[in-house]
C-alpha cells in the first residue's frame, strides 16, 4: 500500500581531516589485468578536464602510479596500454581532505592491435565482462548525487529503468514487476542476509540501510539474465565491493545527518608492507536527540547503530589477505499502554491494543585470500560467517477508563513471543583462467552451512472475548519451533569468447543443491550472452538464462497449530522458484558523454508456491511489508510472466551538469492455484524518472550543487476487504475473488537536493539539504 509522507529534510555536514594542509591532492592507485589481477607495467595515466590534458604518470613494476599536486575539483582519467582496451574514468572528485585511491582493471584486447578498433570502457559499463545485458556499474558518487537516494544503493538503483521502490516507508526495490524478495545481495563475492535495519524475515529491504557508502567501492547491479556466477536470485543482483583504506596516511571524517551520526577512520597499519585499515561507525541521530531531551514528535524512537571494517594485508608476489565485516542492530518499542487518555484516531483494534517490542540484528565477517597464480590465472578463496536475527514480544493491554477520563492499566498479559535466527558459515572459491586473448574462463563453488532457529508462540483472543469486560485468551499456540542444520551447495562455470573485434559470446552453467529435501535441486541452469559491436558508438546484445531461488527457509517450518492438535509442518517438500529470462538490448552513444539505451525483456516464472486449495494466493506477491508470511499448505504449482520495454537517456556528468531520463512500460501477471491470471501486487504498468544536477564552481576551492528528481509510476494493486474475516483474524483479510483487481492512484514524487562543498587547507566541509517529496503527494 502506498504510504504518504510529508516534507522530509535531510541535513548533514561532512568534515575530513588530512595530515597535510593543501588545496591540491594526490591521485594514486594500481592498474592490474582484469583476468589474472597481475600488475601492468608502463600503463599511461593522463588527467584531462573537459578535454584538456593537464598531467599524467606511468605505472611502475608493481603496477602503481602517483600523480601529485592535482588541483581540487573534478577530473577525467584516461588509462591506455598497448594491447589493452582503453579505460576512461570521468568526473573523479578531488578534495583537499582525502587522497584519491584507485584500483583499475584493464581488459586485454581480443585481437592484435592492427586488426581491431579498441572501444574504451565508458561510464556505467560493468567490470564483469561476462555480463552482456541488464547490468550497470554504479559509483559512490552516484549514491550521493541523486536527489532522494539518501546515500543508499537500493534507493539509488530505483532510478534505473525497470526498477522502482515498493513504497516510501522502505527501501525494497521492485525489479521488472518481481517481488523484492527476488533480489540477491552480495558483499565481497559472498551472499549476505538482508542488509537493512528493522528487517522482517523473508524480505529484502527495510526503512534504513546498514550499508554505508563510506566503505563501498564501485559496485554492480543486475536486473535480469545475469551471468552463471550468480545464483539463488530471480529478479536482480547487488554485487557490492568494499574499498581498501589509505595505506600511506591516516584520514578521518565525521558526519551528522538526520539518519545517523557517523565517524570514519582509515590509514596504514604498516607502511612498508602497504597494509591498511578502514573502519566506520554510525549511531541513530534521533536517539541522540532523545538522550538530549529534544522532542522529535513520538516516543517510539527508532534506535539503531551499525559499522563496518576492512583490514588489508598485501602479500609477496601479488597475493592479498583481507579481513572484513559489517553489521548493525536496531530496536523500536511501541508502548501504547502509557497513553493517558483515549485517542479516537488510534482505536484499540488490531495492533493498537498491544505493546510491541522489536529488535533486529545482522552481521557478516569474512576472511579472503587472493593471488595471481601466473600471468593467465587468478584465484580467490573466502571464508565467512553471517547472522540475521529478529526478536519480538507483544503484550495485550487490558485497561479501563476511570471517572476522570484517564486510562488505567489492569494487566499486560503476554500474547506473542518469537525469535528467528539464521546463522550461515560459508566457503567460496573461484578461479579466472585466460586461455588466450580470445577465450577466458571463470569457475567456482560455494558451500553454505546454515543453522536455522525459529521459535514463535502466540495466543489469540478466545471465542468469549468481549473487550474490556471479559478477557478470554486461548492457550499458547506454537507456530514455529525449529533448530536445524542444512547445507546449500552452488557451483558454476562460465566463459567469454571473442569471435572477432565485433562479435563476442558468453556462456555458462550454474548448479544449485539444497540438501533440505529432494525437490530443492536445480542441476543445470544455462546462461548465454551475445554482443555485437556495430561500431564505436553502437552495440546490440542478447541475454538468455534459467535462474532459481530457494524460498525463505522459515516457510518450510510453519506449523499453524490449532487448539487440541499437535504442530504439523506441512511445507517441508517445497522446492525452488524457477525463472527463465530473455533480454534484448540496444546501446548507442550519441555524444562523448551521452548515451541512449533500450531493452526489451520477457520473463517466465514457474514452480511458485501457491496453496493446495483453489485460491488466488501466490508467494510472488510477498516480501515488501512489515509482516512475516503465514502460509497455508503450499505446492510448487504457480506461474507468472513479466514483459516490458525500457528506455534510458543519460547525459553523464561533464561540464558541470548531468541529467537522466528512464522509462519503463511493463506488465506482470501471475496464476494462483485457481488458475486465474491476475495482476501481481507490484504490476504498476509504468514507471518514469527524470533526474538532473548542476554544479557551480565558486572560486577554485568551493562548489554549490543543486539537483532534483521527479518520479511518476503506476500504483500497486489490492482487493476488497472481507470485514468479517478481518475482525476475526485481527488483521486485514481481502476477499479472495477480488485480490489485485483494484489499483491505487498513480505514484508521484518530487525530490530536491542542494549542497555546498568548501575545500579549506586542512578540511573539506560539506553541507547538504535533501528534500524528499517536497509537494507531499
Amino acid at each position: 500500500m502506498k504510504i504518504k509522507i510529508g516534507l522530509f529534510v535531510f541535513i548533514f555536514s561532512l568534515i575530513g581531516f588530512s595530515l597535510i594542509g593543501q588545496r591540491s591532492q594526490t591521485i594514486r592507485g594500481t592498474v592490474i589485468d582484469h583476468d589474472s589481477k597481475f600488475p601492468l607495467i608502463g600503463v599511461n595515466v593522463t588527467i584531462g578536464t573537459d578535454g584538456d590534458n593537464l598531467m599524467g604518470a606511468s605505472t611502475d613494476t608493481d603496477g602503481s602510479f602517483r600523480i601529485n599536486n592535482v588541483p581540487v575539483g573534478r577530473h577525467d582519467l584516461i588509462f591506455s596500454y598497448l594491447g589493452y582496451q582503453e579505460i576512461v574514468m570521468n568526473n573523479i572528485s578531488v578534495t583537499s581532505a582525502k587522497e584519491v585511491l584507485l584500483t583499475v582493471e584493464m581488459e586485454e584486447a581480443p585481437l592484435k592491435l592492427e586488426e581491431v578498433t579498441i572501444v574504451a570502457k565508458r561510464n556505467g559499463e560493468v567490470v564483469n565482462e561476462m555480463a552482456m545485458v541488464s547490468a550497470r556499474e554504479f559509483s559512490v558518487a552516484e549514491t550521493n548525487r541523486y536527489a532522494g537516494s539518501r546515500g543508499e544503493p537500493a534507493r539509488m538503483a530505483s532510478n534505473y529503468a525497470g526498477v522502482q521502490g515498493a513504497d516510501d516507508s522502505r527501501n525494497d526495490i521492485v525489479v521488472r514487476g518481481n517481488s523484492p524478495t527476488g533480489v540477491l545481495w552480495r558483499l565481497e563475492g559472498i551472499n549476505i542476509p538482508n542488509p537493512n535495519h528493522f528487517s522482517i524475515p523473508g524480505t529484502g529491504g527495510g526503512p534504513v540501510t546498514i550499508l554505508n557508502n563510506k566503505f563501498l567501492s564501485n559496485s554492480e547491479f543486475y536486473t535480469g539474465a545475469f551471468p552463471a556466477e550468480y545464483s539463488n536470485g530471480i529478479a536482480g543482483v547487488f554485487d557490492l565491493k568494499m574499498r581498501n583504506g589509505n595505506n600511506e596516511r591516516h584520514e578521518f571524517s565525521g558526519q551528522l545527518g538526520f539518519l545517523g551520526t557517523e565517524f570514519t577512520a582509515e590509514g596504514p597499519i604498516n607502511k612498508q608492507s602497504k597494509s591498511s585499515y578502514l573502519a566506520m561507525y554510525r549511531y541513530s541521530t534521533l536517539q541522540l536527540f532523545q538522550f538530549m531531551g529534544i522532542q522529535v514528535g513520538t516516543d517510539a524512537i527508532p534506535q539503531y547503530q551499525d559499522g563496518a571494517f576492512r583490514l588489508n594485508f598485501p602479500q609477496k608476489k601479488g597475493g592479498n589477505i583481507a579481513f572484513f565485516g559489517m553489521g548493525g542492530t536496531s530496536t523500536i518499542d511501541i508502548i501504547l499502554s502509557e497513553l493517558e487518555k483515549p485517542d479516537t484516531s488510534t482505536l484499540l483494534y488490531g495492533d493498537n491494543e498491544r505493546d510491541q517490542y522489536f529488535t533486529s540484528r545482522m552481521g557478516v565477517v569474512g576472511l579472503s585470500y587472493s593471488k595471481p597464480v601466473n600471468r593467465s590465472t587468478f584465484m580467490k578463496a573466502t571464508l565467512s560467517a553471517s547472522q540475521s536475527r529478529i526478536d519480538a514480544h507483544h503484550d495485550l493491554i487490558v485497561r479501563h477508563v476511570d471517572e476522570n477520563g484517564f486510562f488505567m492499566v489492569d494487566s499486560l498479559p503476554p500474547m506473542l513471543n518469537y525469535f528467528f535466527q539464521e546463522d550461515k558459515y560459508s566457503a567460496n572459491i573461484h578461479v579466472n583462467k585466460r586461455i588466450n586473448s580470445r577465450l577466458n574462463f571463470k569457475f567456482g563453488a560455494t558451500v553454505d552451512l546454515m543453522h536455522l532457529q525459529y521459535q514463535d508462540s502466540a495466543r489469540l483472543y478466545g471465542p468469549d472475548f468481549d473487550y474490556p469486560d471479559n478477557i478470554d485468551l486461548n492457550p499458547w499456540l506454537v507456530r514455529w519451533y525449529t533448530d536445524k542444520f542444512t547445507t546449500l551447495y552452488q557451483g558454476f562455470v562460465q566463459f567469454k569468447y571473442h569471435h572477432s573485434e565485433k562479435l563476442s559470446f558468453t556462456g555458462g552453467i550454474n548448479t544449485t543443491y539444497f540438501d533440505f529435501n529432494k525437490n530443492s535441486f536445480s542441476p543445470v541452469e544455462p546462461r548465454l550472452g551475445i554482443a555485437y559491436q556495430m561500431d564505436k558508438k553502437q552495440k546490440l546484445s542478447l541475454g538468455l538464462g534459467l535462474h532459481s531461488q530457494m524460498i525463505s527457509p522459515y516457510i518450510f517450518y510453519y506449523s499453524n497449530q490449532t487448539i487440541g492438535r499437535d504442530p504439523q509442518e506441512y511445507n517441508l517438500d517445497l522446492g525452488f522458484i524457477k525463472s527463465a529470462h530473455a533480454v534484448f538490448s540496444y546501446d548507442r552513444y550519441i555524444a562523448k558523454n551521452m548515451r541512449v539505451k533500450a531493452e526489451t525483456y520477457y520473463q517466465y516464472l514457474y514452480d511458485i508456491p501457491v496453496e493446495l486449495t483453489s485460491s488466488s494466493y501466490s508467494l510472488i506477491n510477498a516480501g515488501s511489508g512489515f509482516s512475516r508470511f503465514f502460509p497455508n499448505a503450499l505446492q510448487n504449482a504457480g506461474t507468472g510472466r513479466n514483459y516490458g520495454l525500457e528506455l534510458t537517456v543519460e547525459k553523464f556528468f561533464s561540464k558541470g551538469y548531468y541529467y537522466m531520463f528512464t522509462g519503463s512500460i511493463f506488465d506482470a501477471k501471475y496464476q494462483g492455484s485457481d488458475k486465474v491470471w491476475r495482476n501481481t501486487t507490484f504490476n504498476g504498468k509504468y514507471t518514469f524518472n527524470a533526474l538532473f544536477a548542476k554544479e557551480f564552481n565558486l572560486g577554485k576551492n568551493s562548489a554549490f550543487n543543486i539537483g532534483g528528481k521527479v518520479t511518476y509510476a503506476g500504483g500497486r494493486w489490492y482487493g476488497d476487504v472481507d470485514d468479517a474475516a478481518s475482525k476475526e483474524a485481527l488483521e486485514v483479510i481481502f476477499k479472495d475473488e477480488t485480490v489485485n483487481t483494484k489499483q491505487f492512484r498513480p505514484y508521484f514524487r518530487t525530490d530536491f537536493k542542494v549542497n555546498y562543498v568548501f575545500n579549506a587547507k586542512r578540511f573539506t566541509h560539506e553541507l547538504a539539504v535533501d528534500l524528499i517529496n517536497i509537494f507531499a503527494t
